[in-house]
């Protein structure tokens, strides 16, 4: 991995003693995303704060978008830079932050970031920590999206890594998306050469967003001015966070990302998709949908449509 990812990387260290190996992404992922939209707003971060002194709620959200053509913002007195100035308020000024983000950025909440806070703070890390990754520039003319989802893909692997989770419950190996990518666009591929081409994928049970991650990857290596929207569901809720992250990383539109159970609240029941493809937790399949059992030890040949819902 590049220097960058090793530095980031390196910045775990720091947890060791507070935090098992296994829980370090749940400081150093949201940590991540949270120095990568404060870089990609400072340009604006004025403009923006003029704005919502005048406006609010959805008019608001137009006003930024047509300024800025962001699709989120902050609209907080505070930045890395002012938040370290305060060392002892830091707890409570970074949470007042993170609540200043528009309401499409949900992922702190759902990486329960605040709790993770009053540890380190408890544990007199906090200011070590911001203050390294205050270091990082991360905005996109240092760090381009596709280098950010590389670096964003190479953590979630090290933490998937150094947990003692049921494998392919949230992350499935990469070499496997790889295969099962290249044989879903097979079929299609003279046509997935043209220039222009659009395309959309729908992941409905996403884990942390690999198979759709790998898909674009490989498309845009076959045809680099091709585009691959992104589309999934995920039910657990650091999984859909950390999707979600890596989809703001690498400057996708973060709210084709949903949270929910897929096959009791389909949160796409109105769409259609180009490709979909999926690694279901089958021996983890919730019956309390009423539409199938599937538990333990037991194991049902299920139909595709019950699998992946409207969108098979």
């Amino acid at each position: 991995m590049s220097k960058l990812g090793n530095f980031v990387w390196g910045i775990a260290d720091q947890l060791r003693g507070v935090y098992k190996p296994h829980q370090y992404g749940g400081v150093i992922l949201p940590f991540t995303i949270l120095r990568r939209l404060d870089c990609i707003l400072e340009p604006t971060r004025d403009e923006v704060r003029a704005l919502a002194d005048k406006y609010s709620g959805g008019a608001l959200d137009v006003k930024v978008k047509q300024k800025t053509k962001l699709g989120f913002y902050n609209t907080s007195a505070f930045d890395f830079d002012l938040l370290l100035k305060e060392p002892e308020g830091l707890r409570a000024n970074l949470m007042e932050y993170i609540t200043s983000f528009s309401a499409n950025i949900d992922v702190f909440e759902r990486f329960k970031f605040e709790n993770e806070l009053a540890t380190l703070d408890e544990k007199n890390r906090l200011y070590l920590i911001a203050s390294e990754f205050a270091e990082v520039d991360l905005h996109p003319d240092t760090v381009p999206n596709a280098e950010m989802g590389d670096l964003f893909e190479f953590l979630i692997f090290k933490f998937a890594e150094a947990s003692n989770e049921e494998a392919g419950e949230h992350y499935t190996p990469r070499d496997a998306i790889r295969l099962m990518v290249d044989l879903l666009f097979a079929e299609a591929n003279e046509a997935l050469l043209e220039p222009g081409t659009i395309r959309s994928i729908y992941d409905p049970t996403a884990g942390t967003g690999g198979m759709l991650s790998v898909a674009e990857e490989r498309l845009l290596e076959r045809n680099p001015d091709a585009r691959l929207r992104l589309y999934g569901q995920e039910i657990n809720d650091q999984s859909y966070a950390i999707c979600k992250s890596d989809m703001l990383a690498k400057g996708q539109d973060a709210g084709n990302i949903r949270l929910g159970d897929t096959l009791s609240d389909d949160q796409f029941w109105d769409r259609t998709f180009d490709y979909c493809m999926s690694n279901p937790p089958f021996r983890k399949m919730s019956v309390c949908c009423g539409r199938f059992c599937c538990c333990g030890t037991t194991r049902r040949r299920l139909p595709l449509e019950a699998v992946l819902g409207a969108a098979a």
